[in-house]
Parts: structure tokens; C-alpha cells; sequence
């Protein structure tokens, strides 16, 4: 089975995750088939701290990957805030 899912990166206390395509037998930050995103926790200031390729997702899921919770809710917050930031723009 195929999973869309987050893989620790970073230093200690200093946590950043990509959000990898893996097989859900791989270890959490072992073998992935496609890096499609990142999440930083810990973004200040400019930094950009949440970024998708929401068509590679699309991809993903047409062809039978599930998303995890965490990156189900990370989805969604990015749709969202990418809508937002768009109409904004719009006016």
C-alpha cells in the first residue's frame, strides 16, 4: 500500500518534514518513491513554511495512495490558504 506521508528532517528541537509518497512498509524516514512537499513548523518571519504540489497529490490518490491525517489536515490548510491568498489578490 501506498501512503502520503511526513519524514522528520531538521536538527534536535528544530523539526522539519518533508511529505514524501512511500510504501507504508518503509520506515518513517526510509526509502519514498517522490518528495512532494515540505512542512516547517517553525517558519518565522518570510519563510515559506507549508508548500504542495497538489497536482502530484491528485496523482497520488487516483492512483491509490492514502493520506495520512496529519497530511490530510496539511492539504487542506494549504488549499485553504492559497484560496484566500488568491481572492485577496482578486480585489
Amino acid at each position: 500500500m501506498v501512503i502520503i506521508r511526513l519524514a522528520r528532517g531538521g536538527a534536535k528541537k528544530r523539526p522539519f518534514f518533508n511529505m514524501v509518497v512511500a510504501n507504508s512498509r518503509s520506515r518513517r524516514d526510509g526509502r519514498f518513491l517522490e518528495r512532494i512537499g515540505f512542512y516547517n513548523p517553525r517558519a518565522a518571519g518570510g519563510e515559506e513554511p507549508l508548500r504542495v504540489q497538489l497536482d502530484r497529490v491528485a496523482y497520488w490518490q487516483s492512483q491509490g495512495a492514502q493520506l495520512s491525517a496529519t497530511v490530510s489536515r496539511l492539504v487542506k490548510q494549504f488549499v485553504a490558504n492559497k484560496e484566500a491568498s488568491s481572492s485577496n489578490t482578486s480585489k
